[in-house]
């Protein structure tokens, strides 16, 4: 079973929008539609949906990439953070994001995937239009 996987989304927006949207409080929480607090600095800590996940900003390249330790409430006591990695190529007023998530826990993988397409691009989706 593996425990990584990547997905990617087309997004009618800039590069520049959902990067500021992402690493900020007020973006996140109104491109997911769920409560975020976030600090969006390198090594800064954020928390989304209620506090269901959270982590740190290993690595910020503006409008480019983000790198994040991140976990849920889900992950087993002892586990090490998994690693997000999103990054956005802008072409013609559009951004694909890719998003690599690994070293997540065993058998949660499945999972996770599912979340950022019901819980992140589809209201990213509507929100940027």
């Amino acid at each position: 079973m593996s425990n990584e996987f990547t997905v990617s989304e087309t997004f009618n927006a800039s590069a520049e929008t959902i990067y500021t949207a992402w690493i900020s409080t007020q973006g996140h929480t109104l491109m997911t539609g769920s409560p975020a607090n976030v600090n969006g600095s390198a090594g800064g800590k954020f928390t989304a949906w209620d506090g269901y996940i959270w982590g740190t900003f290993a690595v910020l390249e503006t409008n480019k990439r983000i790198s994040q330790a991140w976990r849920t409430s889900e992950f087993p006591e002892g586990a090490e953070d998994s690693q997000v990695d999103i990054l956005l190529e802008e072409n013609e007023g559009k951004t694909t994001l890719t998003l690599k998530h690994t070293r997540i826990p065993e058998g949660q993988a499945d999972g996770y995937k599912t979340g950022w397409q019901d819980y992140y691009f589809k209201p990213m989706k509507e929100f940027f239009g």
